[in-house]
């Protein structure tokens, strides 16, 4: 299970990408091709064109930290709000932790959950 704060998002390249790339390369595909920038805290996940292997790419205090790995049976998954004009999908924490484990995410909706007014936003 992986443990994120509620301020992070994660965000899922739609094309596949080239596993081979490194830091600079997959921090440049971020930037270049999510038209996000890469040192936010964020999430991003890379796939390969099989299915078969995702990196995982985020920047923490000290520095990048890439996570890869290969399912030696069967593929990832996408997540059901996949469009073809996508370029980038958010997903929610749980649904990382699915993708990871190689599980088929749930085309049902996620029970609605409580989060805390924030005092930045007005009251309606």
């Amino acid at each position: 299970m992986i443990l994120l704060p509620r301020s992070v998002r994660v965000y899922v390249a739609t094309a596949p990408a080239n596993l081979r790339k490194s830091f600079e390369g997959l921090s440049n595909e971020v930037r270049g091709v999510l038209a996000l920038d890469p040192l936010s805290g964020h999430v991003f996940l890379f796939l390969n064109r099989r299915r078969t292997q995702v990196k995982m790419l985020l920047f923490t205090r000290g520095g990048f930290t890439i996570v890869h790995k290969r399912l030696e049976r069967g593929r990832f998954t996408f997540p059901a709000q996949v469009t073809l004009e996508a370029v980038r999908v958010e997903i929610e924490a749980h649904e990382l932790s699915a993708l990871l484990e190689g599980l088929q995410t749930s085309t049902a909706p996620a029970a609605k959950r409580w989060a805390p007014m924030f005092a930045a936003t007005p009251a309606r």
